[in-house]
C-alpha cells in the first residue's frame, strides 16, 4: 500500500542563501522535510554551482525501515506537472534520519523554460510504502463457503419444507437469523414453530431453492440455478424476498430486471415494482417512461395495459414525471 502527499514547492533560483526548508510535512504516518540547496549541496559536491539540489529529509524516528518514492516534477503552462525531474526510491534507516540529495542541473534550458520572477516551482511528490510483510495477512471472509457447504449437507437440519411435492431441509437457527418472518414463524407462537415439516403455497421449488441458497450463501444462484427464463427468476425472487422481508434479496433482483429493462417489458417491471413496494424499481421505470420515444412504445406493448388496469392511479405519476 502507497500513501502519497504532493506539496507544491516555490522557490528563489538565483540566491545568496545556502537553503531553503520547506513546512514539515505529514505523509504515510511520518514527518518529512523538503530542502532547496540553490547552489547544491556542499557536504556532497564540494561547493559545486553546477547543480542545485532538491533534499528529502525524514524527521520523526521510526523503528523500521521506511520506504519511499521522492518525485520532483517541473511543472508546464498552468503549473501541470509534466517533466519529471528525479524520481528514486530510497530506504530510509531506522530511528534516524536520511538526507536524499537530488541534483538537478543549472543549465541555460532549465532557466530559460522554468525561472520566472527569480523564482522556481518544483512539485514534490512523497509515496511511503507500507509493506505488507510488516503486518500480519488476513484471509478474506469466507463465511458464506461455509454456510453453503452447511446448505449442502443433511448435518443439523432441523425443519423442512414442502412444495408441490418436493421437499427442502434447513436449519431453524440460519433461517431465523436471516429473516424476521422466518423467526416468528419458527421460534415463535406460531404454528410452524412446533412442528418440523412445513407446507408453502405460492411459491414455486425453484424459487425456494434460489431463496435458500441466497439465505446461506449471501449471493444469488448460477446460471444454470436461474433457468432458461432468468428475468421471470428475479421478478418471482423479489416477490419471495417481499414476503420473507429479505430486503438485500430484494434490491439485488430489482438491479437485475432494471438491467434488463426495455419498452417491452418496463411496464410490467413497474407493476411488479408497484405491487411489492420496491420504491428504487419504481422510480428508475418512471425516469423510462419520462423519456418521451420510449413512451411511445411502451403505452403500446400488453403489459402497459395491464398495469393501467391494475393501478390506474399510476398516469397521474407517469404525467407528473413527465411534466417536470
Amino acid at each position: 500500500m502507497q500513501l502519497c502527499l504532493r506539496q507544491l514547492c516555490c522557490v528563489p533560483f538565483f540566491s545568496d542563501l545556502c537553503m531553503v526548508h520547506s513546512d514539515t510535512i505529514s505523509a504515510g504516518g511520518h514527518i518529512w522535510r523538503i530542502s532547496f540547496y540553490p547552489s547544491g549541496y556542499r557536504e556532497v559536491e564540494n561547493k559545486s554551482y553546477e547543480h542545485l539540489c532538491m533534499v528529502l529529509e525524514l524527521l520523526s524516528k521510526t523503528s523500521t525501515i521506511v520506504k519511499a518514492i521522492f518525485e520532483v516534477l517541473l511543472p508546464e503552462k498552468d503549473w501541470q506537472p509534466a517533466v519529471i525531474a528525479v524520481k528514486k526510491t530510497y530506504h530510509f534507516g531506522a530511528s534516524c534520519f536520511i538526507w536524499v540529495p537530488h541534483k538537478l542541473s543549472r543549465g541555460t534550458g532549465l532557466v530559460q523554460k522554468y525561472v520566472k520572477d527569480g523564482q522556481i516551482k518544483f512539485l514534490c511528490n512523497i509515496r511511503v510504502s507500507h509493506s505488507s510483510s510488516t503486518s500480519i495477512p488476513v484471509p478474506p471472509s469466507d463465511i458464506s463457503k461455509h454456510l453453503g457447504r452447511l446448505l449442502d449437507t443433511a448435518d443439523g437440519k432441523d425443519v423442512s419444507f414442502t412444495i408441490d411435492g418436493e421437499t427442502f431441509h434447513a436449519h431453524r437457527a440460519v433461517l431465523a437469523a436471516r429473516s424476521p418472518v422466518f423467526k416468528a414463524e419458527l421460534h415463535g407462537s406460531m404454528a410452524e414453530a412446533t412442528i418440523a415439516s412445513i407446507t408453502l403455497h405460492d411459491i414455486t421449488p425453484s424459487t425456494f431453492k434460489a431463496m435458500l441458497h441466497f439465505m446461506y450463501t449471501d449471493a444469488l444462484p448460477g446460471e444454470v440455478e436461474l433457468g432458461d427464463s432468468p428475468v421471470d427468476m428475479f421478478e418471482r425472487l423479489l416477490i419471495a424476498a417481499d414476503r420473507y422481508a429479505l430486503d438485500r434479496l430484494k434490491l439485488l433482483c430489482a438491479k437485475k430486471l432494471w438491467d434488463n429493462v426495455s419498452v417491452d417489458t418496463v411496464a410490467t417491471t413497474l407493476a411488479c415494482a408497484e405491487m411489492y413496494s420496491c420504491l428504487e424499481l419504481k422510480h428508475k421505470c418512471i425516469g423510462f417512461f419520462a423519456v418521451e420515444e420510449n413512451f411511445k412504445k411502451a403505452v403500446l406493448t400488453e403489459g402497459f395495459v395491464r398495469l393501467v388496469q391494475q393501478f390506474p392511479s399510476i398516469i397521474d405519476e407517469l404525467r407528473d414525471r413527465a411534466g417536470t
